[in-house]
């Protein structure tokens, strides 16, 4: 069975990709977006901490960040349209089917990166707690 973390990113992905669609999201993609492929949404893991300990259970915090990649004359605005169906498909339900104890948005960052002529790309972070057992990564506490 997988970690408590990857089913909680699995899930992220999924309510993701039901939200954005037909927008493209992409879990850590390893290679730029081609033009052809904008929008899309990317999904990155930032980290993954430890914040508490009690009882033989682990509280944690995985940071995630989303980029809405955009390209053209209405960037600004089909990213923006990317991050707003994205959040709402995240805080819909802020436990993710019983895996995290919360999900909240932490930044969004409005300056955009330009990776080339008329791209956009607009990152948002969300912080998930959760609780593992101390011995055991696959069960939730």
């Amino acid at each position: 069975m997988n970690s408590i973390r990857e089913r909680i990113l699995r899930e992220v992905v999924a309510r993701l990709t039901a939200g954005v669609a037909p927008t493209p999201v992409l879990r850590f993609p390893t290679v730029p977006v081609a033009r052809e492929a904008s929008p899309a949404l990317l999904l990155f893991a930032e980290g993954d901490s430890i914040t508490a300990h009690a009882n033989n259970l682990v509280d944690r915090l995985l940071m995630v960040r989303l980029v809405a990649v955009a390209r053209g004359d209405d960037a600004f605005g089909q990213a923006d349209l990317a991050v707003v169906a994205a959040h709402a498909a995240l805080m819909s339900d802020t436990n993710l089917g019983g895996l995290a104890l919360a999900l909240r948005e932490v930044n969004c960052d409005w300056d955009p990166e330009d990776a080339d002529a008329g791209a956009v790309a607009l990152p948002a972070r969300y912080e998930i707690r959760y609780r593992t057992h101390a011995i055991d990564l696959t069960q939730t506490g």
